[in-house]
């Protein structure tokens, strides 16, 4: 019997479908979790359920097309969650975006934007507000407490060339993650973060991603991919999305049930340099 004793819960996954989200709504399916998979991609959010179903087919497992940004279909999803499993035991705040750019370019080709700075404001810090507090709600309404994981940045507290409103967003994340454990803290709700540093390959990491922050560090995409293995990570590798899941499963656990209000770094000891 795993030590995790996670089976029969339920959990919620935003950007679930693909990348690190997917690895964690894998991992959850293995340990006997009800999974809803939350993202804004149709396409591959049912390709990923039909996965879960493949690994636990009678563990209840959903895909909703969300968008986290707009809080009727953060409370339609949350509500198609708390149908389907009948609870929501577990929020893993994953969804995100990252548009590398520069605050300024004196070439005028890749400067941040205040489109571009709304964009990923929504998505990494409103979106985790809204999923946040509508599942809360459920959770002290059921009266059973839960646990909610947030998906920070190493760069969050690092700080990163290029990605400067990335960033913020993240190192907002921190902050969110301590007010809201002391606030749900009295209804047994614990609020947990979590912060990558570098990371296989992922769908995210698009050709024309590592073209922006290799031009906004002015150097070229095959030496800006040398560096993803070569620059200060002492264990000498990036993370593989496993090892992401495998933090976010004993976050969730009983095994950490007296942690909460805290982010922990899972960056291979990566830090400045």
């Amino acid at each position: 019997m795993s030590r995790l004793q996670l089976a029969g819960k339920s959990a919620i996954v935003t950007g679930g479908a693909t990348g690190i989200g997917k690895a964690i709504c894998v991992a959850l399916a293995e340990e006997g979790v009800g999974v809803t998979i939350a993202d804004i991609n149709a396409d591959t959010g049912n390709q990923t359920l039909q996965e879960l179903k493949d690994i636990s087919s009678t563990c209840p497992h959903s895909f909703v097309e969300t968008d986290v940004t707009n809080p009727q279909s953060v409370k339609a999803m949350v509500a198609t969650a708390g149908d389907t499993h009948g609870k929501i035991d577990i929020l893993v705040n994953n969804a995100g975006i990252d548009i590398p750019r520069l605050l300024v370019d004196p070439a005028g080709k890749e400067e941040l934007t205040a489109e571009l700075f709304d964009k990923m404001y929504a998505v990494n810090q409103k979106g985790v507000f809204l999923c946040a507090q509508a599942v809360a709600r459920e959770m002290i309404a059921r009266g059973a407490g839960g646990t909610i994981i947030n998906m920070a940045s190493e760069t969050g507290v690092e700080g990163s060339e290029g990605q400067s409103a990335y960033s913020g967003t993240k190192g907002a994340i921190y902050a969110l993650t301590r007010s809201w454990a002391k606030e749900l803290g009295k209804f047994n709700i614990r609020v947990v973060g979590l912060a990558p540093a570098i990371v296989e390959p992922t769908a995210l990491r698009t050709p024309q991603y590592e073209q922006a922050l290799a031009y906004t560090r002015g150097i070229t995409v095959a030496e800006l991919k040398r560096k993803y293995e070569q620059v200060s990570v002492p264990l000498g590798r990036a993370a593989r999305l496993d090892e992401i899941a495998d933090l976010v499963l004993f976050l969730a656990s009983d095994m950490a049930s007296y942690i909460t209000g805290t982010t922990i770094n899972i960056s291979g000891g990566k830090s400045r340099g």
